[in-house]
């Protein structure tokens, strides 16, 4: 009779080597003689560099969280003056934290460097628009997916999420409540749950497009006729102020309820 831990070791085998597929660790390579050395080298005077090396392409610098404005301005100034992405992994589980990551790319020598710092659970993180400000939506994300508090941002607020959300979904404890939860969370929040038959559910496909629907945001066959603007076409005189997005319906005051609190 097989012992409990041989059991336990088949099936280890059968979930890691027949039922799915684990792609290969990546290979890291040292910089020297690469073409990211001279870079290095310039940089390591300066900062202190917690791990470098070379995976995929990719020049990857560890550093501390409070030297990221700094060093990623003496990157800009070597060349790497296009910012691309910025985003975080949760590790919280594992280290209590999460590992933020920005990635720049030298476009006259197509070189390519991603810097990676460690931000602890409930630590703050300098926001680098002084430096890049294509990282403004990227932080905000960052804020919002995350919970990462980026200090000195300019408007700092949630960019996927409604303002009063609760929660970070990009965490791995984050709850999954599904599609149910999802159709009436803003009729549930701005109205109220008794209104859920008078508004109906929300439509979160953004596949799916209703040609015979004239109430929510697309009314197909009401486009602008050729050669008019939105207010000479008798068809969107109700749709939103003057110059501005047609497609968006305006609110009616008399279909609308002010809640005296939030439910």
């Amino acid at each position: 009779m097989r012992k409990y831990s041989d059991k336990k070791n088949v099936q280890l085998k059968n979930y890691y080597e027949d039922r799915f597929y684990h792609a290969p660790k990546t290979q890291k390579l040292n910089l020297e003689n690469s073409v990211f050395e001279q870079d290095f080298l310039q940089i390591s005077q300066k900062f202190k560099i917690k791990n470098s090396f070379i995976e995929l392409d990719f020049w990857v610098i560890e550093i501390e969280k409070d030297d990221n404005v700094v060093l990623l301005n003496e990157l800009k100034n070597l060349g790497y003056s296009c910012f691309t992405d910025a985003s975080a992994i949760d590790f919280v589980a594992q280290k209590n934290g999460f590992e933020v990551y920005y990635q720049l790319l030298n476009m006259d020598k197509n070189l390519r460097v991603r810097v990676k710092t460690f931000v602890g659970v409930k630590e703050k993180l300098q926001s680098i628009m002084s430096v890049f400000k294509g990282a403004n939506w990227c932080e905000r994300e960052i804020y919002d997916m995350f919970g990462i508090f980026i200090i000195n941002h300019p408007n700092l607020k949630r960019l996927l999420m409604p303002d009063d959300w609760y929660g970070h979904p990009f965490l791995k404890t984050y709850p999954l409540e599904g599609d149910e939860f999802a159709k009436w969370y803003e009729i549930d929040k701005i109205f109220g749950k008794e209104y859920r038959q008078v508004v109906g559910e929300e439509n979160r496909d953004p596949g799916f497009v209703d040609e015979k629907d004239t109430l929510n945001f697309s009314r197909i066959y009401h486009e602008v006729s050729k050669g008019q603007t939105p207010r000479e076409d008798k068809y969107l005189q109700d749709y939103q102020e003057e110059d501005g997005v047609v497609f968006v319906k305006k609110v009616k005051r008399n279909q609308a309820k002010i809640l005296d609190k939030r439910r």
